[in-house]
């Protein structure tokens, strides 16, 4: 579509909002191969729209408002800044307009517009409509199903998490300590599958044994936690598993509230072999001031010379003046000794 081509190098700045009660997020829109991209800063995708199936809420006002066709909770803003953009939208829809089938061509003609049209929605609509709508009607007792599902299969390659009797409550402590935004979250400690740390959908945080037996401070595996805890508020848990798992997998546990065995099993294999997505250091020291918890300890762990964590160090929220203890010594002790068991 020549059209298309015009635009599929223009980019402007909008407002994103997901659902009605959700915060407007700052994004980037782009135009992509038949489809509008919405990345936030960080260029991770947070949508992409059907150009077919983009409708605007306000013909002819600014700021320009546009949903997906059929989900109006959905929204993106775009401003006067965003002049460009919103003529290349308004451009491209009433080119995809123009090309629709209209009474009186060739029956032929029509049916096979529609199926393209079909196609269209099948391909790029459907799939991330399916996903999102699976992320805000999954309830969290159903993340948590899911999340004990996940471990389960985890336990294959790390082995039973380590519980010696003296330390499961030490370990219950810190957890309680450092709880996810929404209440609770559970903290496992493995003795192996893992090297640092992740999370599951739930709340929980899976954590390597060498955080808490090769160091002397119980503040390095409380910044990992706060990492994780800060990782699943960035990225619902949920997603990536749906969107590795595809739509059928998605329409499955929309219908059924539970997803296969296979579909755990493949997604626990792909977690343990993933690395840890990285973190603005803005969001860490926001999160170690709202954690108290000190950010010196966690910086030095993942760099030992701190070159690469200065901004940690230096922006520590609690530099000069210590926060109330992680845990107690004792639970620390106790906590050190959980594999042994």
């Amino acid at each position: 579509m020549t059209a298309l081509k015009k635009f599929d190098r223009i980019e402007a700045a909008g407002l994103w909002r997901e659902r009605p009660d959700a915060q407007r997020v700052e994004v980037i829109v782009s135009v992509g191969d038949a489809t509008l991209v919405i990345t936030n800063m960080r260029d991770m995708a947070l949508a992409h729209w059907s150009l077919p199936a983009v409708e605007r809420a306000n013909p002819g006002q600014v700021p320009a408002i546009f949903h997906p066709d059929g989900v109006p909770e959905e929204t993106l803003e775009l401003g006067e800044d965003a002049a460009e953009m919103i003529e290349a939208i308004e451009t491209l829809r009433s080119a995809i307009a123009r090309r629709r089938p209209r009474p009186g061509r060739l029956r032929l003609m029509a049916t096979v517009s529609l199926f393209a049209a079909i196609g269209a929605l099948g391909v790029f609509w459907l799939p991330e409509a399916s996903l999102q709508h699976a992320l805000k009607v999954v309830p969290q007792v159903k993340r948590a199903e899911i999340g004990g599902g996940l471990l389960q299969n985890i336990r294959r390659v790390a082995g039973a998490p380590c519980s010696a009797p003296q330390s499961v409550e030490a370990l219950a402590r810190l957890g309680a300590r450092l709880p996810a935004p929404h209440g609770g979250g559970r903290l496992v400690v493995v003795r192996s599958g893992i090297e640092v740390s992740t999370h599951l959908p739930g709340g929980t945080v899976i954590l390597g044994r060498a955080l808490v037996e090769d160091y002397e401070e119980p503040d390095v595996v409380a910044g990992y936690i706060i990492a994780e805890r800060l990782r699943a508020q960035i990225t619902d848990p949920l997603e990536p598993l749906l969107r590795e798992a595809g739509l059928v997998a998605t329409f499955r546990l929309l219908l059924t509230g539970a997803l296969s065995e296979g579909t755990l099993q493949d997604y626990a294999e792909t977690l343990l072999r993933r690395a840890p997505a990285p973190l603005p250091d803005s969001a860490l020291l926001a999160g170690f001031d709202a954690w108290a918890v000190r950010a010196t300890p966690y910086a030095l762990a993942v760099d030992i010379t701190g070159d690469s964590t200065a901004a940690l160090i230096e922006n520590d929220p609690y530099r000069s003046a210590a926060p109330a203890p992680v845990i107690t010594d004792g639970d620390w002790l106790r906590l050190q000794v959980i594999c042994s068991g």
